[in-house]
Order: C-alpha cells, then sequence, then structure tokens
C-alpha cells in the first residue's frame, strides 16, 4: 500500500480528490460490499433519523436525554461547521482526530478496489468508530434521502423520518410522495418506524406497510400539547406531562421533541429513561445553527434554513421575537435551491440585505442574489429603509451588518450550512 496519511486534514484531502466528481453513484452494492469486509456491526440499538428538517434537532435531543439518563451514547451527525470531527460525538464528546485516522485506515484496509465518494468513505469510517466505542446506543442521522444513503447499509431498530418538503429534487424526485418513498427507506420489516410530519405522504405509509413495518404516525399514534409553561406528550403506552419546553427554539421543535420521546417508547424496555432524565436533556439540549440566537447586542440569530419549508419556519420563528428596528440579512445559497422559495417567506422581515458567494463550485453568485433580492423592496421604501449589498464571501457580509446594525437591530444569517459555517468561523477568529 502507498504511504497513508498519518493526520486527519490530509486524509480528508486524500478523499476529497480521490473521487472528485460531483456525481452521486446511486445505489449501495459499493458500500454494502465494504460493510461486510469491514464486518461492521452495532451490539447495541441503533436509531436512525431522516427528514428534509428536523433531522439534526431530533439526533440532537436523543443524544442529550439518553446521556442524562446515564448511557454511553455514540452521534453521527451532518454536516459540520468548523471541524470534521463535529460528525462524530462519542458520549457527548467529539471524536479525536487519532480516533478519526483509525478508522480512515481501516475502511482504506477492507475496501480493496471498491471506489468509495467522500461521504460514503467517512459515513464507513465514523460508523465503524462507533460500534468500536462501547457505546449503549447509536444515533445516526441520514444525509440526503434515506433508501440510498450510506448510512442505509446498516438495519435501524427505530428509524425516524422527521419532516417531508421538496429539497435535493435532481435525486430525490420532485413531490413529496416521490420523496417520502425515499425517505421510508430507511424503515425495516417489524421495526418501529415513526413518522412526525403531520401530513405523512401516501407512499411512506403505503410502504411501511408492505415490509411490515411498525408505523407510529403523529396524531395518530403519538402526540403533544403545549401551553405557555409547558407541554405534554401522549404516546400508545406512555405519557409523559409538564415537560419544559426543548432548549431549541422555534416552531416545529415539539415535532422533533415527540418523534425523539416516541423513539424513546419504541425502545423503552432496552433504554427506560425517566421523567427527571427527559426533562433535563430536552432543557439541556444544544445544536448549533438550528435558530441559534446569540447572547449580546444587536440579536443575532442563526440559521441553516436552505429550503422553503426551513424558511417558513425561520420567518415564524423571527415573528415571535418582539420588535427590532431593523433586520439585517447574511445570505448565501446554492444554485440549486428554490431560491425563490426560500426568499419568499422573509420578504417582509429584512429591510437590509447583505447577500454573500459561498466557498462552494455550486454556490449562487452575490450579483444575482443581489438582482432577485432588489425585487423585493417595498413599495415606497425610503432611501435608508432597505438596501441590497453584495460581497465576496460570508464573512465579509456579516462584517459589514455589524458595522452597521444598531443595539435595537438584529442580523439573521442564513441560506445554507455554509453562510452560517462562514459566519461562524469569523466570529471565533475575531474573539482570538
Amino acid at each position: 500500500m502507498p504511504n497513508l496519511p498519518t493526520t486527519l486534514p490530509d486524509w480528508l484531502a486524500l478523499i476529497e480528490s480521490r473521487h472528485a466528481e460531483t456525481h452521486i453513484d446511486m445505489g449501495l452494492d459499493r458500500v454494502r460490499a465494504v460493510k461486510e469486509r469491514m464486518q461492521l456491526q452495532f451490539e447495541c440499538p441503533v436509531i436512525m433519523v431522516a427528514g428534509t428538517n428536523g433531522k439534526g434537532s431530533t439526533c440532537a435531543m436523543l443524544e442529550s436525554i439518553l446521556l442524562h439518563a446515564g448511557y454511553r451514547v455514540g452521534l453521527y451527525i451532518k454536516p459540520h461547521f468548523l471541524d470534521f470531527n463535529e460528525r462524530a460525538r462519542i458520549n457527548g464528546e467529539m471524536a479525536s482526530d487519532a480516533m478519526l485516522v483509525e478508522a480512515f485506515d481501516y475502511v482504506e484496509a477492507q475496501r480493496g478496489d471498491v471506489s468509495l465518494t467522500y461521504f460514503e468513505f467517512t459515513t464507513l469510517a465514523i460508523m465503524h468508530l462507533i460500534s468500536k466505542a462501547g457505546v449503549d446506543v447509536a444515533i445516526l442521522e441520514v444525509g440526503l434521502g434515506g433508501r440510498l444513503d450510506a448510512v442505509n447499509v446498516v438495519d435501524a431498530d427505530v428509524a425516524i423520518v422527521t419532516s417531508i418538503d421538496i429539497d435535493h429534487s435532481d435525486y430525490l424526485g420532485d413531490t413529496r410522495e416521490a420523496i417520502g418513498f425515499e425517505k421510508a427507506g430507511i424503515f425495516r420489516p417489524g421495526k418501529a418506524a415513526i413518522c412526525s410530519d403531520p401530513l405523512a405522504p401516501q407512499s411512506l405509509i403505503q410502504h411501511a406497510a408492505d415490509i411490515g413495518a411498525d408505523l407510529w404516525l403523529i396524531g395518530r399514534d403519538f402526540n403533544f400539547q403545549g401551553d405557555q409553561q409547558q407541554w405534554s406528550y401522549g404516546g400508545r403506552t406512555q405519557r409523559r406531562n409538564s415537560l419544559a419546553y426543548p432548549a431549541l427554539r422555534g416552531a416545529n421543535q415539539l415535532l422533533n421533541a415527540s418523534a425523539a420521546l416516541a423513539a424513546l417508547e419504541a425502545l423503552r424496555m432496552q433504554l427506560p429513561a425517566g421523567a427527571q432524565e427527559v426533562r433535563t436533556g430536552l432543557a439541556l439540549v444544544e445544536l448549533p445553527g438550528r435558530f441559534q440566537v446569540l447572547p449580546g447586542r444587536p440579536t443575532t440569530v442563526l440559521d441553516v434554513a436552505h429550503n422553503p419549508h426551513a424558511s417558513a419556519t425561520l420567518a415564524q420563528n423571527l415573528g415571535n421575537m418582539g420588535f427590532h428596528r431593523y433586520t439585517y440579512a447574511v445570505f448565501g445559497i446554492m444554485e440549486d435551491k428554490d431560491i425563490d422559495g426560500v426568499l419568499a417567506p422573509m420578504a417582509g422581515l429584512i429591510d437590509h440585505w447583505c447577500v454573500a458567494d459561498l466557498d462552494s463550485p455550486r454556490s449562487a453568485a452575490s450579483a444575482n442574489l443581489a438582482e432577485k433580492v432588489a425585487a423585493l423592496r417595498p413599495a415606497g421604501a425610503k432611501e435608508g429603509d432597505f438596501s441590497v449589498t453584495a460581497f465576496p464571501d460570508p464573512a465579509a457580509a456579516f462584517a459589514n451588518a455589524v458595522s452597521r446594525a444598531e443595539e435595537n437591530d438584529r442580523i439573521v444569517v442564513f441560506g445554507s450550512f455554509y453562510t452560517v459555517a462562514g459566519v461562524m468561523a469569523a466570529r471565533k477568529n475575531s474573539l482570538h
């Protein structure tokens, strides 16, 4: 074998350079072949989470509750903001470079002449790392879709589909029915299959019936109720009352929390969790970039919303925040997204747009974004009340917004993981 990299950055650069073409080789045969050679298997319950939006939040809530209940938890979550290590967590801590390098070495040794994409290679490595870490439960977030996602070479004991909306239509289809079928691909015969989308597509319901999965639908098998102070969960056999609202803010978080509690109900014999552990886990859960409100003034909100469904939720959450004189947006997005659909719910909320190019070949050009956004100018807006400026990157756009915003204003960073990551990196550098 040629000399393999010895550091994590060198390994990541090698994997990226190998399979540089951007197409996705659909099908799991190659990944499955390498998985078999690796003898990859989990000796603990596996919870798998797919969905258009809400996957990360649901994973984070499950992790937090189970950690507070005293279990050793392995979590695979993506993408990362600042460090690749964020994708692999063992017992609440990011995996070390050394752990990841060892896992990459192992996949490389086992794959032989099988070509793997960046995503497939890193997914197998992280699943291997978690399977060998002596955890009591593994939580695996699915990337795009479900049926053909590399994570799906593993059989889940509980599979969750959070929300189904149109995103990645080149790969997954352009209807909710087509996408629902792809997401339902993570369901397994005889195992709990949980869907927390209030309008579950018929294709998902039908697929669960066809394979004999145990389908849990929100509104039928589990539900929630809440008032200003607290909320309660009701499942098939379990009620959980007077729960604190999750620390993750926003309109859809009770749907996500209910899905997490339904999964724990389905696994209550293997992973019992008490009322206090559930309360504490929800109260202390953290997840960067999901309606994340930073401390200090002006108010700054980071949100990875990059499709119309997520953007509508973000707009609703911003509307519930109380008065701000002006709202500045730092916005960058991928060219292949439904850009008009993402902008529409935000149009009436943003006064000053700072649009940016992103560090990706798929980035929408900031000059084109500036044109689209200029068309949203309210009729009769005065000179200082509306503006659009283009920047070469999110850091420059954010610096401009910060220089102009006063303490009663707010800044909203959204449109892509790359937009939020660019601002996070800039803030981190400015703090050092």
